[in-house]
């Protein structure tokens, strides 16, 4: 099996870096792609590469009639996908002593995991139907343990890789592949404003091709890159007293709202932030 397979793609968050290097190589493979984003130009100039073969939508993710009527007019156009990728994601430091960081929280779990949700939901009566296909969550190695001033970030992406866990389960007779991806720090607009070591930075381009290719060869968990999973599992492996002294040692991702941090479609913009916003997935 290889990434030559898919043929027909449904792409959230595919303004950020993954979601964009994704889009890319899709489209170079010659699938047709469901571009769904908040930033319409961006989305247009990727399905400027191959107009007959995109669509550009740009619906909140968290919104379940939108995306319902999203997979209506994408499949009424190009049939049911062989895959579809919840890549859509927000990040931001959380302080759970401050009452306006409790926004920040539900909004990220509507986007992080719910989001998830509603993405797959239209399209999995089709593919059971069809027999086989992909769902694929963007989770992140934030969500395998709880990381100080990050508690909302980490709850979102914890949750999604228990949902995809009980998605596969419920699939696995149907022959549906539901992957679970854990990246570790991405060269995105999301990472670049993190003030902490970020060890095993990858390229977005290097990142959508193995998370293709593994997705491509029925892997149910595809970490990004895999040598930060085995760093992850070590750090786990301490004791919690010491694992959480060296973590919080490392300097906080800015909380919403705090300059360098980023937009969340749905919030007040940070200071500093660009004019406008996008989901797409890092770390």
């Amino acid at each position: 099996m290889t990434a030559t397979v898919f043929r027909n793609a449904v792409l959230t968050g595919a303004c950020g870096g993954l979601g964009q290097a994704l889009a890319r190589a899709l489209i170079q493979q010659g699938a047709a792609v469901a571009l769904v984003g908040l930033h319409r130009p961006t989305l247009e100039a990727l399905a400027a590469l191959a107009p007959g073969r995109c669509a550009v939508y740009t619906p909140d993710v968290a919104d379940s009639a939108a995306l319902q009527a999203l997979a209506a007019d994408w499949m009424a156009r190009c049939g049911t996908p062989d895959l579809v990728i919840a890549n859509a994601g927000v990040a931001g430091g959380f302080d759970t002593a401050e009452a306006s960081d409790l926004a920040v929280m539900r909004r990220m779990l509507e986007i992080n995991l719910l989001g998830a949700a509603t993405t797959f939901q239209p399209f999995v009566k089709a593919l059971r139907a069809q027999q086989h296909g992909a769902l694929v969550g963007v989770a992140s190695i934030a969500g395998w343990r709880g990381m100080p001033g990050n508690g909302a970030y980490c709850a979102s992406k914890g949750g999604l890789i228990r949902y995809l866990e009980s998605l596969r389960a419920e699939l696995r007779p149907a022959g549906v592949l539901v992957s679970t991806v854990s990246p570790g720090y991405l060269r995105t607009a999301l990472t670049a404003g993190n003030r902490f070591a970020m060890p095993g930075l990858m390229e977005p381009e290097a990142a959508a091709q193995a998370l293709l290719a593994g997705v491509a060869r029925g892997r149910t968990h595809i970490v990004l890159p895999a040598r930060i999973g085995w760093l992850a599992r070590l750090l786990n492996g301490l004791p919690g007293a010491l694992h959480d002294r060296l973590l919080l040692a490392q300097p906080r991702k800015p909380r919403v709202g705090e300059a360098g941090a980023t937009a969340i479609p749905g919030l007040p913009r940070p200071p500093d932030t660009p004019t406008h916003d996008r989901q797409s997935n890092n770390l």
